[in-house]
């Protein structure tokens, strides 16, 4: 589901905007009220992310809900997963999230959560769309007027579910002494990754750990982005380096060498150690590497694909009863923590996965399959992407393709996908193959496609001429 209206981002993954064009106090204040109209005047239990503009839409926010009569638990600045842990154990009705995750900074966002912690799904959403769009929030008089108060303790709480998973040997991992770079981009990950670090006795590099919302680079925890970090691996000798975005969900590894990984690694590395541990199912969205196929062949497991978007892969979770699963995008969630993308999880079993490796990142890295996937943006523009999509199909309408998110075509040696973000008002193509070449080429084949359709002029015959 994804909705764009009045400059704004809508889908399963909330709400988000630009501040000051789209994004205002009224438009928060809107829907907070609405969510707080859908959790029936419930407790909430609210965060945020370091960004300047937080502190604005804290306020409105807040103002929303303790108009709609709801209880406000505050956990100040934390990480998403931080908060979703806090609004399962809290028996609360509900949970926000005020985070643009990997956007730049002149976004902000509202990530949404139901009583079990988890982003609503899509019945929930077009139960939350339609108080929004329909009646609006239920606003109660002043004498039941909601009331707010702080909720201590959460980082402490995520902390001690992390340590305490039994499928980390934390006395183990201490003895090795790791020295680790870490990069939280100045967001919410300087809550509670350096301190993770030094609970696992690592000798911790800290690069942009201050909790200022000024992001110094680009928030997305892309190969491109994370230069910085990557230098730091190599000056300071690190066995490996670790960088998240904005609202630590999303986990970027650089080995030891100095090179990032690429995303799709982190779980493809949790995914082999979980499978080492435990036999079950694997799930994954679409958009992620052919790599977890490999794995889950060599264990003899079945694995399955939803949607893009943390609520489909953790609702096929649930159905199939995977032992992990995560995304391709630096997500990984590990049910015996809990479900959600959570990169102290995703950390820790890295860390875990050198101890049992007993050798480098670098090294462990050559015994996974390898794949290479490239990942592009295209700015959407005026076009409607379901148009876009529809008419994609027909123009590959010879080749194997797979709807259940976009457009995916399966190739022997490859694949490339083409959807709509849900957080961005773009379209993605993402496109693997066995190397960087091929990869490339299937990018290209897909943009090319695009292209085609949305110039009409350039649609005249041959396989690019739509009916």
């Amino acid at each position: 589901m994804r909705l764009t209206l009045s400059r704004l981002m809508i889908s399963v993954s909330g709400m988000r905007g630009i501040v000051g064009d789209g994004l205002s106090p009224e438009v928060v204040a809107a829907w907070a009220g609405a969510f707080g109209t859908w959790c029936r005047g419930g407790k909430v239990i609210l965060g945020r992310d370091t960004r300047i503009s937080g502190e604005m839409v804290r306020h409105a926010t807040l103002s929303g809900l303790l108009a709609a009569g709801c209880e406000v638990q505050d956990v100040g600045i934390a990480p998403t997963p931080t908060i979703q842990l806090a609004v399962e154990s809290s028996q609360a009705a509900g949970g926000i999230a005020i985070t643009a995750s990997h956007n730049p900074g002149e976004w902000n966002a509202l990530k949404f959560f139901g009583p079990d912690g988890l982003f609503l799904d899509e019945t929930q959403a077009k139960e939350l769309f339609a108080i929004r769009d329909g009646q609006g929030a239920q606003y109660v008089p002043a004498a039941r007027l909601g009331r707010e108060s702080l909720h201590s303790g959460a980082i402490e709480d995520h902390l001690y579910a992390v340590l305490n998973c039994p499928l980390f040997d934390v006395p183990e991992i201490r003895k090795r002494n790791f020295r680790v770079a870490v990069d939280t981009v100045c967001g919410a990950g300087g809550k509670i990754i350096p301190e993770l670090l030094a609970e696992l006795g690592c000798q911790v590099v800290k690069l942009n750990t201050e909790l200022t919302g000024i992001f110094p680079h680009n928030p997305e925890p892309l190969p491109e982005n994370i230069t910085e970090l990557a230098q730091a691996v190599r000056d300071h000798a690190c066995d490996v380096g670790f960088a998240v975005d904005p609202d630590v969900d999303r986990l970027a590894i650089v080995n030891d060498t100095g090179a990032p990984i690429g995303e799709e690694n982190t779980l493809v590395l949790a995914t082999q150690l979980v499978l080492a541990h435990d036999k079950g199912p694997v799930v994954a969205n679409v958009s992620t590497t052919r790599a977890l196929d490999d794995l889950a062949r060599r264990a003899g497991v079945p694995i399955f694909r939803s949607k893009v978007g943390e609520i489909h892969v953790i609702r096929k979770m649930q159905e199939v009863g995977a032992i992990i699963g995560g995304e391709g995008n630096g997500g990984v969630i590990y049910p015996k923590v809990h479900y959600a993308r959570d990169s102290a999880v995703g950390i820790l079993m890295t860390l875990q996965s050198l101890v049992e490796a007993q050798s480098s990142l670098s090294s462990l890295l050559r015994s996974l399959p390898h794949y290479v996937i490239v990942k592009r943006k295209l700015a959407l523009g005026d076009f409607n992407p379901q148009e876009v999509l529809a008419k994609l199909s027909v123009y590959f309408r010879h080749e194997e393709q797979d709807h259940t998110d976009g457009l995916k075509v399966n190739k022997a040696m490859g694949w490339f996908q083409v959807r709509a973000s849900n957080t961005e008002p773009i379209l993605r193509i993402y496109a693997e193959g066995i190397d960087e070449t091929q990869a490339n080429n299937l990018s290209e084949e897909a943009a090319r496609a695009v292209q085609e359709i949305t110039l009409p002029t350039l649609n005249k015959g041959g396989r690019g001429d739509l009916p």
